[in-house]
């Protein structure tokens, strides 16, 4: 059995995976990072654990077990404090993670093709995750400036002094627009109007965004945002931000311009650099000769907590729809491994 990714998702499927039985010298994870961590060991140095919009632990290892004894978590460095947690729990189970490794595709009878060589899979665990597919959207125009993606950003201080065009209504756009604007003249454009909310991040909560997002992939949809149904929560940072006139928010330009953007009502605005906080798609392309993508552009899934891609028992993705948060590919780590092994 291939598992295709050594993230959060990757880890809580191998771990359910042995602990329901499965042979350790049959299961292979592959990863195409250099080092454990995930997309996490990505992010930017201004991210913190204080800040971050949450880590949940990995099945029977608490996240607490890697920080210092008295460490701020104001003051660590999700970058830094997170694959500090992914290599310790591969070595505390033992884990034999072959990396880097890069898929670059899966046939029909499962056969892996890598750029280490090809292999053969009995059932393959797809958690390949998105921060490899940073989405832009197409817009008319050519803009002269500098334009980079949430991917890109390494913090406000590179942006001082200058005009930032923020686009994206998610949480990431936010908290981009909470930094820069420290340092900066910000602009913030979005699609349509962002929805802010008091209220408290229930369990119940949580169970609708998943369910909204579960409905769709199991009709073959693409599986939309989760910030929809959640809506921002606000926060101390957020406040200040609002007060400072960041998060008065603008809709949509309809073209660029070589200076900036143009507006329908043909106001237009210069900046020095676009931020496209638009989010990212899932890596899936190195699936694409199972050719599983239905006319609606999603992938039709199933099973227990839809992990399963329909009409292939041994094919599983994890943090595709529903399973797409760190608490989604713990459950969906557990829910897999019983559907795979009972498939098996």
């Amino acid at each position: 059995m291939v598992v295709i990714g050594a993230g959060q998702a990757g880890l809580s499927a191998a771990h359910h995976l042995l602990k329901r039985g499965l042979d350790r010298d049959r299961l292979l994870v592959l990863d195409g990072a250099d080092c454990p961590g995930g997309a996490w060991q990505h992010r930017w140095p201004t991210l913190t654990l204080s800040t971050v919009n949450g880590v949940h632990d990995l099945p029977g290892m608490a996240f607490q077990d890697v920080l210092e004894p008295g460490e701020d978590p104001s003051a660590v460095r999700a970058a830094e404090a997170i694959p500090r947690y992914f290599a310790e729990y591969e070595r505390r189970e033992g884990f034999a993670v072959r990396r880097p490794v890069t898929v670059r595709c899966v046939t029909e009878g499962f056969t892996v093709e890598t750029d280490d060589g090809a292999l053969s899979a009995r059932a393959i665990v797809n958690a390949t995750g998105t921060w490899e597919r940073p989405f832009i959207p197409w817009y008319p125009g050519t803009f002269g400036g500098r334009q980079l993606h949430t991917r890109d950003y390494r913090g406000p201080d590179e942006f001082a002094g200058q005009r930032v065009l923020v686009v994206g209504g998610g949480i990431s756009a936010v908290g981009h627009l909470d930094e820069i604007s420290q340092v900066a003249a910000t602009t913030w454009v979005t699609r349509t109007p962002p929805r802010f909310t008091d209220e408290p991040f229930t369990p119940e909560v949580g169970r609708a965004a998943v369910a909204r997002v579960e409905e769709r992939v199991r009709a073959g949809l693409p599986p939309g945002s989760v910030v929809s149904v959640t809506g921002l929560p606000w926060n101390p940072r957020y406040r200040a931000a609002q007060a400072r006139g960041a998060l008065d928010r603008l809709p949509m330009f309809a073209e660029l311009t070589s200076a900036g953007a143009r507006w329908p009502d043909g106001v237009t605005r210069s900046f020095d650099v676009i931020l496209w906080a638009t989010g990212f798609r899932s890596a899936l392309d190195h699936l694409a000769p199972l050719r599983l993508r239905g006319p609606g552009g999603g992938i039709t899934m199933t099973g227990r907590l839809a992990t399963q891609v329909e009409g292939r028992p041994l094919l599983h993705l994890i943090g595709y729809g529903p399973s797409a948060s760190t608490i989604g590919a713990n459950r969906a780590g557990r829910a897999v491994a019983a559907e795979l092994l009972a498939a098996l």
